[in-house]
């Protein structure tokens, strides 16, 4: 039952409110409040037979004795804030007391508030708490039966053990550490995955924020709950915007601890009590130990002829992400090599190189850290002969630079196909000479022979000679008697036979 105060002390508290408002104008003063009876057991006055079991409220805040021993605080009570600098409590005491003040403390249970109350005052001076009333034993358990049984005789045994489970809750704390580090990890063979991981006191909870990545199991940049030596993995693709160059990631944690420290509380001549002191917040941040560099797969498209007896190839190196730079902001160089192969005739195309087939030309090129990726042209030395000819080229992550290596995939490679339309050409032998297979009739010449000495009259009349003249009588007198053979056939058909 709450008591109106006597008049003297009513001027006190209306004098004290009056400074208060005072020096409250000018900065000064902390706010004063009346306390008002709290939860609890027992008799509401600075003192009686029984005491006061519970909590003591000033505004919306329950408080607890902290000075056992010392009349209740039914007077004006002084809000001095939170310290961790009071009655020369450790870290320890006020870490206890304020775990059971904060967590167990702010209610309207009397059989909780009045066990907060017995667990608070044994941390603070066991002996004077246990003694005050009366008892002579050195148990916590007798000394809240000998007043509970008068005080709330149905709740003694349950306030006996609430109190002493709180009790040993709060001895077991430890002052929890202030500060700590976050730490983030880069896969070896994968710079866009890796971990991040909190080294905090462990009854640190907190919030951690991840730029340039996320979480890896929910896709989020900010996870909440997060506390120590949990590793989380996350995942850092290449940022949108970014023009190639090797990028960070960054993460910032908010967390909280239980503060050694209380709200303390002051009411002249009477009882000092605790209220709940905010957790201690504190930020940590970290960044990548080193930069992660942006991954591609450099590919090749060719345009391949003869010249002058060598083969030159137009080379196209390119990429589907973007070319990825140096710190400097020169582009990482891509070293490629072919081979040139000679074969008969036209190969098949194909994804290996015919076995046995040796090359009778090397190619090679590196790109332009200017550039970057573009179109190169090459050509070999000069070749044995003619025949076809086709040039394979060949990217590998072993071969470049150890500044390129980190680019590239573990086990990079790319290789063309054999005898690619595009990097397959022949050198020819030169062309036959033409010949036409049906030639124009030549006419013979003449047949010319001296003509006789006997004739030279009839020479002079022909225009012949002895032997031409001769021949054609010849050829007269065989066709002559042919024609008189051919009648004499034909008669004979034409007669009838008998």
């Amino acid at each position: 039952m709450q008591h109106s105060p006597p008049p003297s002390r009513r001027r006190r508290a209306a004098f004290a409110a009056a400074v208060a408002v005072l020096l409250g104008a000018v900065g000064f003063a902390p706010a004063a409040h009346a306390a008002d009876q709290g939860t609890g057991f027992g008799t509401w006055a600075p003192l009686s037979s029984t005491g006061w079991h519970g909590s003591m409220r000033v505004g919306d805040v329950h408080t607890y004795c902290i000075h056992p021993g010392l009349p209740v605080a039914t007077g004006d009570t002084t809000d001095h804030g939170e310290s961790s600098d009071v009655n020369g409590l450790s870290p320890q005491q006020l870490v206890s007391i304020n775990h059971l003040v904060g967590t167990y403390g702010q209610t309207d249970d009397p059989v909780q508030a009045a066990s907060v109350g017995w667990a608070v005052k044994a941390i603070v001076d066991r002996d004077t708490t246990l003694h005050s009333w009366g008892y002579t034993g050195d148990d916590l358990r007798g000394a809240i039966d000998h007043i509970m049984r008068r005080a709330s005789p149905e709740n003694n045994v349950a306030v006996q053990n609430l109190a002493r489970t709180y009790l040993a809750e709060a001895e077991a704390m430890a002052v929890p550490r202030v500060g700590g580090t976050l730490t983030l990890t880069t896969q070896a063979d994968d710079p866009t995955r890796g971990t991040v991981t909190a080294d905090v006191d462990p009854t640190a909870s907190g919030t951690l924020r991840l730029e340039n990545a996320v979480f890896a199991d929910t896709g989020a940049a900010e996870r909440s709950g997060v506390v120590g030596g949990i590793v989380y993995p996350i995942s850092a693709p290449v940022p949108a915007a970014n023009d190639g160059r090797p990028y960070a990631v960054r993460a910032t944690g908010t967390f909280t601890v239980e503060t050694a420290a209380i709200r303390s509380y002051t009411t002249p001549d009477q009882q000092q009590s605790a209220g709940p002191a905010r957790p201690t917040t504190f930020e940590l941040t970290a960044e990548d130990a080193t930069t992660r560099p942006v991954r591609f797969a450099p590919h090749i498209s060719t345009s391949a002829h003869l010249q002058d007896g060598r083969f030159v190839d137009e080379v196209a190196v390119e990429s589907d992400e973007p070319w990825p730079r140096l710190e400097d902001g020169s582009f990482v160089v891509i070293s490629a090599t072919a081979d040139v192969f000679a074969t008969s005739s036209f190969p098949a195309e194909s994804d290996e190189i015919p076995a046995g087939l040796d090359p009778v030309a090397h190619l090679e090129l590196r790109t332009d850290p200017a550039t970057g990726g573009g179109v190169y042209r090459v050509q070999s030395d000069p070749l044995p002969g003619p025949g076809v000819y086709t040039a394979v080229w060949r990217i590998d992550r072993g071969a470049q630079d150890a500044e390129t290596m980190e680019h590239l995939s573990p086990g990079f490679v790319f290789v063309e196909r054999f005898a690619s339309s595009s990097q397959t050409t022949q050198w020819g032998d030169p062309p036959p000479v033409r010949v036409d297979p049906t030639p124009a009739a030549s006419t013979p010449p003449p047949v010319t022979s001296s003509p006789p000495a006997s004739t030279p009259a009839a020479l002079a009349a022909t225009g012949m000679s002895a032997a031409a003249i001769g021949g054609t009588g010849g050829i007269a007198a065989v066709v002559l008697a042919m024609g008189i053979a051919a009648w004499g056939i034909a008669r004979r058909r034409g007669t009838p036979r008998t």
